[in-house]
């Protein structure tokens, strides 16, 4: 069924990650409703909104360091590609800072 999809391990953690932030945030919801705040982004943004926007710059970090791996490897003169689990761990950051301060 799954055949169709690379799923390695960080690519496991990863989206298993988004379906956890899922759930907290639909329970912190119900339990203490949001309101519109101004954070360093340019617009007024909800929690819902903030996470939508870090997981969507999560996500394009994570295309960019696969498109940019090979040449990384390249550049640096490494035997392999390096760790995905590096832009797994930097997109996660960024996605915490946006969720904190956004």
């Amino acid at each position: 069924m799954f055949e169709w999809m690379a799923w390695t391990t960080p690519v496991a953690v990863f989206f298993g990650c988004i379906a956890l932030m899922l759930a907290g945030m639909m329970v912190w919801e119900f339990k203490s409703p949001t309101s519109m705040r101004r954070g360093f982004l340019p617009i007024a943004t909800t929690r819902g909104d903030r996470l939508f926007i870090g997981l969507l710059t999560a996500a394009y970090i994570n295309l960019i360091f696969v498109g940019v791996s090979y040449r990384l490897m390249i550049w640096m003169n490494l035997e392999t590609e390096p760790s995905v689990w590096i832009s797994s761990i930097f997109s996660m950051g960024v996605l915490m800072l946006i969720m904190r301060k956004g």
